[in-house]
């Protein structure tokens, strides 16, 4: 190969690259229409700061190559959106490293002094294969997609580490009904302040904490458990 042909080839695929980074994190005509509306660039982390902190972390998290990541060790604490939602559809894309785990929460309060898991149900992410949470719990509740230490995820469809894992949060009516998708299928469904669910609490680690599940409306967050985990195209639609 000569060496002109090296620059071109190097051009070209340093351009799919450009190409492959920027259709993520963007909205098509049709999600604009339907109210659809980005929480993540792409490029910066606007819109988002650390969790009961008035900045970004200055470290722990990155922006890199169209991703939001947590950088293997972390050390920036987990991050919450500027924003408290109600009802809406969250849409976004996770993977994580060879045994890695991590946390996406939503109705979360910030309390000085507590951590942001005592207030926000959480929907876990983990390599299921590699890490010893996926055998711990109960029934499976602590693998990938399964409402933290409460409900397993059924089916458990997660893809293995290194995989992108697409993941839908719906959450309406005044904010008590949840349903957690992922790779287009739902795995979890629930209903917030019914007899079930307060029995439920009170067989749980969390029966200690009132303020668990209690807000209408609050944060998402993302969580820094230490272990490199990407996410994209993380995109939201409000509901009436």
């Amino acid at each position: 190969m000569d060496f002109k042909r090296i620059i071109l080839v190097t051009l070209c695929l340093a351009l799919a690259t450009s190409l492959s980074v920027a259709q993520h994190n963007t909205l098509t005509s049709k999600e604009k229409q339907e109210g659809w509306k980005l929480l993540f660039d792409g490029e910066t982390t606007d819109g988002w700061r650390g969790y009961n902190k008035e900045s970004f972390p200055e470290q722990g998290w990155v922006v890199e190559d169209g991703m939001l990541s947590v950088v293997e060790g972390g050390g920036g604490g987990d991050i919450i959106t500027n924003e408290v939602f109600e009802d809406y559809i969250l849409k976004l894309e996770w993977r994580v490293a060879k045994g890695a785990n991590g946390g996406i929460f939503y109705a979360a309060l910030e309390q000085p002094g507590e951590a942001i898991y005592w207030s926000a149900p959480e929907i876990q992410i983990l390599d299921n294969a590699n890490h010893p949470d996926a055998t711990r719990g109960k029934n499976g509740n602590r693998k990938a997609t399964s409402l933290y230490d409460l409900i397993p995820a059924d089916p458990q469809n997660a893809n293995p580490f290194g995989e992108w894992n697409e993941i839908r949060i719906v959450v309406e009516n005044d904010g008590a009904h949840v349903e957690h998708w992922m790779n287009g299928e739902k795995v979890v469904e629930y209903e917030r302040w019914t007899d079930e669910w307060y029995q439920m609490l009170e067989e749980s680690k969390f029966a200690p904490h009132p303020e668990f599940g209690a807000a209408h409306r609050g944060y998402i967050g993302l969580q820094d458990h230490g272990n490199k985990v990407d996410f994209r195209n993380i995109k939201i639609k409000e509901l009436e």
